[in-house]
């Protein structure tokens, strides 16, 4: 079957396209904006890419269109294929339809760690020798691939809450009915969709629904927005976690006792007893609680914790997510996919507990849909206090000025509208020992090389 996607190159719709070609099918797909990591990892699985929506690109037919997210009506490929009545479905409804049926679903939800939530618990499965299929929106160092069908019952899926398409306006995460399901956390986002907190936690109570009474939900304690959404019904078995001092009184199922406070090493408890000790090469409590979670819903389908910890010690570590692209004459550069006001406080909190009193610059694009809208405005100042400065990014087309942001901060911040200019100012301004963390979750115009490249003198 020759199956076209459109939207391909989102981080969901270009996973789904490596399994449609795992499967056997042949896989054409477009998009408007095509970059690495997506871009590259498609291309080298053999899967031609179309710039653009020219409804040239039906020619000759496919088989079947799956239809992203992301796409809507007044889009020239939309039009024609509605005109033409060519046959259509969206990504999570050809998923659950064409691979998850049959499987045992782990799935990971959440605002904040999906990605690197789903891509440990995937490695932690893998290393026990279960060989999981899994489906991530990134592209985990361990496996070089961010989606693939594996050979056991085992299926790994990172449970997005966005909608599903613009036909079927439900979260995609309905349509993977999971045995096994990850709550990390919940707070509003995704403003162009919905219109408050109390919406998306009807959407994960949906999900709570249809997980079956023999299956296991997992939450940390803390999080009062998931205790809600459980509140409202659960007719599953409930695992619940926590971080901090160990408390033997505790109801809690999983504890995490932090040996050193950047995250880098803590102990894990099960029931009142001490299983091990995680010691890797991961920072920051919310990893500490990415790892936690993971390490219990494994435990749901078998893996013992001892082998679960041995796994993550061996932890790699996801593309987009504080990765190190280099470090030259002492200046060293991370990219971050971080899309939130809470996903800059805890990264920038996790990197300045593991660097000391090193500098750490930030270099943040506010690119996501709810950062455009203005949504977070008044959460952006106060997420930056842990580093020494911060250069933000003007998007263009955003219709509210990042001036404001800075001139609140209580960090020396700039505002930049050429990618160009702020690389030529951090390279007037870097010196030995400084930490540059770069965020965004799109491509930032190349920025994270253009620097290194500049560092480098070339």
């Amino acid at each position: 079957m020759h199956i076209h996607i459109l939207g391909i190159c989102g981080t969901f719709m270009g996973s789904l396209a490596i399994l449609a070609k795992q499967l056997g099918h042949k896989v054409t797909g477009s998009d408007q904006n095509v970059y690495p990591p997506m871009s590259t990892q498609l291309e080298s699985q053999g899967i031609a890419l179309i710039q653009g929506f020219d409804p040239a690109q039906f020619s000759p037919e496919p088989d079947l269109i799956v239809v992203g997210n992301a796409m809507s009506r007044g889009n020239p490929a939309i039009e024609y294929m509605l005109d033409k009545g060519l046959d259509y479905i969206s990504g999570p409804q050809w998923l659950s339809d064409h691979l998850l049926k049959d499987k045992w679903v782990l799935a990971v939800a959440g605002t904040h760690g999906k990605t690197t939530t789903s891509t440990m618990l995937a490695w932690i499965l893998d290393h026990a020798g279960m060989k999981p299929g899994f489906l991530i929106g990134g592209v985990p160092l361990d496996f070089g691939v961010s989606a693939r069908l594996g050979d056991s019952p085992f299926f790994v899926i990172e449970a997005d809450e966005y909608d599903t398409a613009f036909f079927d306006k439900r979260s995609k995460f309905v349509h993977y009915h999971p045995r096994t399901l990850i709550m990390n956390n919940l707070e509003y986002d995704h403003a162009d969709i919905f219109p408050d907190l109390a919406a998306i936690q009807r959407q994960f109570h949906h999900l709570v629904r249809i997980v079956p009474s023999n299956g296991q939900i997992i939450f940390p304690q803390e999080e009062s927005a998931l205790k809600e959404v459980i509140n409202m019904g659960v007719w599953t078995d409930v695992a619940q976690t926590r971080i901090g001092v160990f408390d033997p009184s505790s109801e809690v199922e999983w504890q995490a006792v932090l040996l050193k406070d950047d995250g880098s090493q803590f102990e894990v408890w099960h029931q009142g007893s001490m299983v091990g000790v995680v010691a890797w090469k991961m920072t920051g409590k919310h990893s500490v609680n990415n790892g936690l979670v993971a390490i219990a819903a494994a435990r749901n389908v078998g893996v013992q914790p001892h082998h679960a910890i041995e796994a993550l010690n061996e932890f790699a570590g996801v593309k987009r997510r504080m990765e190190l692209l280099g470090d030259v004459r002492g200046v060293k550069v991370y990219d971050d996919f971080a899309h939130h006001p809470t996903a800059i406080e805890t990264t920038l909190q996790g990197i300045r507990a593991q660097v000391g009193d090193a500098k750490v610059i930030a270099v943040i694009e506010p690119r996501s849909n709810t950062m455009r809208l203005g949504t977070h405005q008044a959460l952006l100042a106060d997420s930056v206090v842990n580093a020494d400065r911060v250069c933000w990014f003007q998007p263009p087309g955003m219709d509210w000025s990042l001036d404001d942001i800075a001139a609140q901060s209580a960090v020396p911040s700039a505002v930049y509208s050429d990618t160009g200019a702020l690389i030529n100012d951090l390279v007037k301004t870097l010196e030995p020992d400084c930490h540059v963390v770069i965020m965004s979750n799109g491509g930032f115009e190349g920025i994270h090389h253009r620097l290194l490249a500049a560092l480098k003198g070339e």
